[in-house]
C-alpha cells in the first residue's frame, strides 16, 4: 500500500470538519501503529508472502467491516482467519456452509429446559469475535439471509428476542470461484455488506518454499500466541471513529459513488452503505499510516477491494474476468481528486 499524496495532505488537515480535535479517540498514533504491526507480525509468522492481505483484513476489523475472500483451495484463507482471531485474543468460530445447514445452524436456537420450565437460548458460532463462513456460497439463500441482520446490526433475533454479539465482530467469508456446481450466488444485499473483497492468490515461489518448510516441520498455527487483547481492539475502533475527514473528501467520496450510478458500463451502482464502507474503511487505513486525518489516496487505495463487488455490470461489460475491477479503477482515474484550490 502506498502512502498518502503529500501534496494533499496539509488541504486535508486544515480544510477539516469545523470543532473536531485533532487526537486520536482511545490510543496515541505511535500506540496504534505498535499494536497493528504487533498483529500483522503475528499473522504474517504464519501467512507468508501476504502482508498485503493481512493489513487488509486489519482495516476491516478496525473499522468494524467484514471480508469475504474469493480464492481458490487450498492458498490459506482458513489459517488467515484463524491466525488472524489468535493474535487478537478472540473467540473464533467456523461454519462449513452446505446446501442442508439451516439458520438456526448459525444463529442458535432456544432450547426447552424441563426441570425449570422455561426456554433457554443455545448460541450458535456467529456469537464470537472472528468467524469464518467458509464456502458462504454453497448454503441456500434462505441460511445466506440469516447473517443479514448480525452483519449489519450486530445481533441476532431468534423468536423475536435480539441477542446482542459482543465486540469485536468480524465474519471473514470464503468462496470458491471456479466451483459452481451445487453453488447459490449471494445476493446484492448480502455482498454489499462485506466491507472489503480480497484475493489471496497463489504464493511467490520464495514464499512457497518458506510455506513447505514450516508446514512440513511442525504447525506453525499451534505456536502462535495472543500479541494484544480484545480490548486493545475496541480501543483501536475507538480511535478510528476520530479520524478526521474534511467536507471536500466526503463530497469526493460522493462523486465517486455517483459515478458508479450514471458509468455507462454498470447496470448496478454502488449504495450509500458503500460509501460509508469507503470512508471507513479509509479512515482505519489512515490511522495505520500514522496519521489522524484521511487524505484522497487512502480512497483510491481502497476504492477497488471496497467497490468492485457491490456493482453489477451490464451484459456486454460483464463478460471478461476482473472487469469489475477495471471499471472501477478507471472511475477513480476519472473522478477529479480533491486538494489545494479545488
Amino acid at each position: 500500500m502506498t502512502r498518502g499524496d503529500p501534496g494533499n495532505d496539509q488541504a486535508m488537515r486544515d480544510q477539516d470538519t469545523p470543532g473536531s480535535e485533532s487526537a486520536v479517540g482511545e490510543v496515541g498514533l505511535e500506540e496504534v501503529s505498535r499494536l497493528a504491526n504487533l498483529i500483522t507480525t503475528n499473522v504474517s509468522s504464519v501467512i507468508l508472502g501476504k502482508k498485503d492481505v493481512i493489513e487488509s483484513c486489519l482495516i476491516a476489523l478496525l473499522a468494524g467491516g467484514h471480508v469475504i475472500i474469493e480464492d481458490y483451495p487450498g492458498v490459506g484463507k482458513t489459517l488467515l482467519a484463524k491466525a488472524l482471531a489468535r493474535s487478537v485474543g478472540g473467540r473464533f468460530s467456523r461454519v462449513q456452509f452446505t446446501p442442508d445447514l439451516l439458520p438456526s445452524d448459525i444463529t442458535g436456537i432456544n432450547v426447552f429446559d424441563q426441570r425449570d420450565m422455561r426456554f433457554e437460548f443455545h448460541p450458535g458460532p456467529v456469537f464470537a469475535n472472528v468467524v469464518l463462513a467458509d464456502e458462504i456460497n454453497r448454503a441456500s439463500p434462505k441460511t445466506q439471509a440469516s447473517l443479514l441482520e448480525c452483519m449489519e446490526e450486530g445481533q441476532a433475533t431468534i423468536d423475536n428476542v435480539a441477542h446482542r454479539i459482543a465486540l469485536p465482530f468480524m465474519i471473514l467469508a470464503t468462496q470458491n470461484p471456479i466451483e459452481y456446481e451445487g453453488t447459490y450466488p449471494l445476493p446484492e444485499a448480502q455482498l454489499d455488506r462485506f466491507m472489503l473483497r480480497l484475493r489471496l492468490g497463489y504464493p511467490s515461489p520464495e514464499a512457497e518454499a518458506a510455506i513447505l518448510d514450516s508446514q512440513t516441520s511442525g504447525d506453525p498455527y499451534a505456536r502462535l500466541e495472543p500479541v494484544v487483547q480484545v480490548a486493545d481492539v475496541l480501543a483501536l475502533q475507538q480511535s478510528v471513529l476520530g479520524v478526521r475527514v474534511a467536507p471536500e473528501l466526503r463530497r469526493y467520496v460522493v462523486a465517486l459513488m455517483t459515478a458508479t450510478r450514471d458509468h455507462r458500463d454498470i447496470y448496478l451502482g454502488a449504495s450509500p452503505r458503500a460509501g460509508i464502507a469507503l470512508l471507513r474503511a479509509a479512515k482505519a487505513l489512515a490511522v495505520l499510516r500514522g496519521r489522524d486525518y484521511v487524505v484522497p489516496q487512502d480512497v483510491k487505495d481502497l476504492g477497488q477491494r471496497t467497490l468492485s463487488h457491490r456493482i453489477i455490470l451490464t451484459a456486454d461489460a460483464g463478460t471478461r474476468a476482473g472487469a469489475e475491477e477495471d471499471v472501477v479503477a478507471g472511475i477513480l482515474e476519472a473522478v477529479p481528486v480533491p486538494g489545494p484550490g479545488r
